[in-house]
């Protein structure tokens, strides 16, 4: 497993963001906004040099596809045709992974022209070698683990997993373990987030200082063979110094990690 972090969840700065990256303790980064840019459409020859100034790999692009309704084919086949310029840029920057959304909650939600928009994705990922990871999202349509393990027995291509987000399934119910179980084989990307619900909503707290267990998780994931990035979300909490609780939540991160292997 490999410690990472969503960048813009701090700055949006290339340059600051690899800085906090060394100093944090991060192996690796998850991109999404660069500057005023949503990846692909960023500063690639600046990005390129930066990376490599660094030694620092991409663990994950976030272009923000497939954030709309199954029920709109149009946008969805839209997405597809457009996901091609970032496969082609994590292509020339090293990275294996693009995570994608896995569409707007909606009452009337068709499976099947979900399944079919995302099998086409699948097929541009596979030809790219990339893997397409389905992220589950608190509001939108597959909210929980095993809500997305259902979209992807649907849609059942190799080159199309899950980009598990624990902290969301647990704000629409589901514990992480259930989440771990349904999902098993099945993730290649990690989203770490830590807090806990209590009577006002979602509370955010420092990784390994909340309700989601994370050294259970990670244990969980390491028993299933999983080798890809936890990639660490960096949320404001009350009264602590963003920079304090970046190093504080990399360092237990990295720790974590190490001790899940054991």
């Amino acid at each position: 497993m490999v410690a990472s972090w969503l960048t813009d969840t701090v700055t949006a700065d290339l340059d600051r963001g690899l800085h906090y990256t060394a100093l944090w303790g991060f192996d690796a980064v998850e991109l999404r906004m660069i500057g005023r840019e949503r990846v692909p459409y960023a500063n690639e020859r600046k990005l390129r040099r930066r990376l490599e100034e660094f030694e620092m790999p991409v663990a994950a692009l976030v272009p923000g596809v497939f954030e709309g309704p199954a029920s709109d084919r149009a946008m969805g086949l839209n997405d597809v045709a457009t996901l091609a310029e970032t496969l082609a840029f994590a292509g020339r920057i090293g990275c294996a992974v693009v995570v994608a959304s896995a569409f707007a909650a909606e009452d009337a939600f068709d499976a099947g022209a979900a399944a079919d928009v995302l099998r086409r994705a699948g097929d541009a990922a596979g030809r790219a070698g990339v893997q397409l990871a389905l992220l589950n999202e608190t509001g939108m349509q597959h909210a929980t683990g095993a809500a997305l393990a259902g979209l992807l027995a649907a849609v059942d291509h190799p080159a199309v997993g899950a980009a598990w987000s624990p902290s969301d399934a647990l704000q629409a119910g589901e514990a992480a373990a259930d989440g771990l179980e349904a999902l098993a084989g099945r993730v290649v990307h990690v989203r770490a987030r830590d807090g806990a619900v209590g009577d006002a909503g979602w509370v955010d707290a420092g990784f390994g200082e909340g309700a989601l267990g994370w050294p259970a998780i990670l244990r969980g994931l390491h028993g299933q063979s999983y080798a890809g990035a936890i990639s660490l979300e960096i949320h404001p909490v009350a009264d602590v110094p963003r920079a304090k609780l970046g190093l504080r939540s990399g360092t237990a991160l990295v720790q974590a990690i190490r001790a899940a292997r054991r």
